[in-house]
C-alpha cells in the first residue's frame, strides 16, 4: 500500500494568527495549494530552531512559540505526492506561534501569496492535513492531539 513512498521526514508545520485572530497560510509554489507554514526538521537542529528558522525563511516573521498543538503521522493526511514524481510520509511537530517581530514578505522561491484568512473563510485549495490542523489549531482548550 504505502510502497510508492520514497522517505519519511521529520517536520514542522506552524499556526501563526494575527491581532484580528486570523491564521496566516501561504499557497505554496510547489503544490499550487494553500497551507500553513512548514517544513523540514534539518540535521542537527532542534524542533525549536526548525519553527524559528522555517517561519523567518518563508514569511520574513520572527516568531516565539506558544504552544503544541499535536503531532501528526497518520498515512492517510501525512503522505504527499509531489509532481515530480517524488512521495513523502511526514512525521509533523505543529506548533502555534505569536509574531514577535519582522515584516511579512513573500519568498518567491516557495510561495505564490502568503497572508491572513479569518478561519470561518479560508481558500478551498487547501491542503490535504491543514483542515483538521486548523481546527485543532482553533481547540485552544486542547493539550495536544496525536494524529
Amino acid at each position: 500500500m504505502y510502497n510508492d513512498v520514497d522517505r519519511v521526514y521529520p517536520a514542522i508545520a506552524v499556526a501563526i494568527f494575527n491581532e484580528n485572530h486570523e491564521i496566516l497560510l501561504q499557497k505554496r509554489k510547489d503544490l499550487n495549494q494553500w497551507g500553513l507554514i512548514s517544513g523540514h526538521i534539518e540535521i542537527g537542529e532542534t524542533v525549536k530552531e526548525a519553527v524559528i528558522r522555517e517561519v523567518k525563511e518563508e514569511t520574513g516573521l520572527i516568531v516565539n512559540i506558544t504552544r503544541m498543538i499535536g503531532v501528526y503521522s497518520d498515512p492517510t493526511s501525512q503522505i504527499i505526492h509531489y509532481p515530480n514524481g517524488k512521495t513523502t510520509h511526514f512525521i509533523t511537530n505543529y506548533f502555534e506561534a505569536e509574531i514577535i517581530g519582522g515584516k511579512l514578505r513573500i519568498d518567491e522561491s516557495e510561495s505564490v501569496d502568503i497572508r491572513f484568512f479569518k478561519p470561518n473563510e479560508l481558500p478551498d485549495n487547501l491542503l490535504t492535513m491543514d483542515p483538521s490542523w486548523l481546527e485543532d489549531a482553533l481547540d485552544k482548550k486542547g493539550c495536544g492531539v496525536f494524529r
